[in-house]
């Protein structure tokens, strides 16, 4: 018997149960599809959210004066000022730009109402940083910082509250006792929702004007920015080196950076993925299972078949062939249906995308070790669930067989 009598043998057997094997063959292409999908969704959600996170800042250090305990006293000359981030500008060569902020509660009154608003100086290099989407009118100037213009970028929210339908650029605003000319409305690229020194409803000012208004030049959060994401760390050390050796010894600063959340976003996706790949692999073995339940019914069925075919002279190997092959086809043809869906679905999904108002850059990534990960593990099940039925039909005595009914 020849491959090809072989071959034709195990698709008349698959085409004379129609019904059969198309359901086994679904269950497979759920399992292997799936595979796929899990990885798939999985890059997806872990590129969202690093890129979510990237876009509150790129490459960002930020320091702060650490006060661990509440009822020790704060002294002044611990505060950050403008010759520390003068000093890390000029001192670390990776650095591409640093900013300060100093942030105070004011109120802002507005339709016969009193809001509180966070009134923010910042310096120059703040809005490039913290990549800042000026929505109407302008950011500061140089002008505005070296002449200490009486100027001020509103939040979306409070321009829309205090100026209900109006265009805010250009009009008065008073801030407590202080009137600022409003030049520019500003949103967040990324949503922080105050968990950083811009509020909801804030005030943004030169920090020249702070220091004019209060009288004191500290910073209260002082960022640096890396020339690239691999001197993060590097840059990191070298500003809590730097404002560890411009004061007291025992003043503590909180130095950080977002390298940490990414890499701890990183590590949770791989865990969920991990998670989700063995329940796909799972449904993979259930359909595997499901092919082994399937041919040792068929060779039920077909015993006087198989005891005919031995009696005119077929082998058991040839009968044990016949019946892995079939098996084999099952998988590999739900392989392919499975895995071409599962490709399929995400260039669909992005399409759609296209037509809604998603973060621009964003795609599905299609992780294509997955596909022959999958394809090939969903091969070897056939081999693997199909061996079992295969070799109990090629060990059926011939006479018995032909007595079968």
């Amino acid at each position: 018997m020849s491959w090809s009598d072989t071959w034709s043998f195990a698709m008349d057997a698959l085409r004379a149960n129609k019904l059969r094997s198309i359901l086994t063959v679904l269950g497979v292409a759920i399992g292997s599809g799936a595979f796929v999908l899990v990885v798939t969704v999985a890059l997806t959600g872990r590129k969202y959210i690093i890129h979510e996170i990237e876009a509150v800042g790129s490459n960002i250090v930020y320091a702060q004066l650490a006060q661990s305990n509440p009822s020790q006293a704060v002294v002044l000359a611990d505060q950050l000022n403008m010759s520390d981030l003068q000093a890390v500008r000029r001192s670390i060569p990776q650095v591409l730009r640093a900013a300060g902020t100093s942030d105070m509660p004011m109120t802002v009154v507005a339709a016969g109402k009193t809001w509180p608003v966070a009134m923010v100086g910042v310096t120059q290099g703040f809005q490039q940083i913290r990549r800042l989407i000026i929505m109407r009118g302008r950011y500061f100037d140089d002008v505005d910082f070296t002449m200490v213009s009486k100027v001020c970028v509103l939040s979306q929210h409070l321009a829309e509250t205090v100026f209900p339908g109006q265009d805010p650029v250009g009009q008065q605003i008073h801030v407590g006792e202080l009137a600022f000319n409003v030049i520019g409305v500003f949103r967040e690229r990324i949503d922080t929702f105050g968990q950083s020194e811009i509020r909801t409803d804030s005030v943004l000012v030169p920090f020249p004007l702070i220091q004019y208004y209060t009288g004191s030049s500290y910073i209260v959060t002082l960022y640096a920015q890396a020339d690239r994401p691999q001197d993060v760390p590097l840059v990191t050390e070298e500003v809590a080196r730097i404002l560890k050796s411009r004061h007291r010894p025992e003043a503590e600063y909180n130095v950080q950076n977002l390298s940490s959340i990414l890499e701890t976003t990183r590590n949770i996706s791989v865990a969920m993925m991990l998670v989700l790949l063995m329940i796909a692999m799972l449904a993979l073995v259930i359909s595997g299972i499901g092919i082994m339940n399937i041919m040792l019914v068929s060779v039920t069925e077909r015993t006087r078949e198989i005891g005919i075919r031995k009696a005119i002279g077929a082998r058991g190997m040839e009968i044990r062939y016949q019946f892995l092959l079939e098996a084999v086809l099952i998988s590999l043809i739900g392989a392919v249906i499975g895995i071409g869906a599962a490709v399929a679905i995400p260039f669909f999904i992005e399409s759609v995308l296209r037509l809604l108002p998603v973060p621009a850059g964003m795609t599905i990534p299609t992780s294509w070790p997955s596909v022959a990960v999958s394809f090939i593990f969903s091969c070897a099940i056939g081999v693997i669930f199909g061996y079992l039925p295969a070799k109990t039909a090629a060990a059926l005595p011939p006479v018995d067989s032909l007595r079968y009914e």
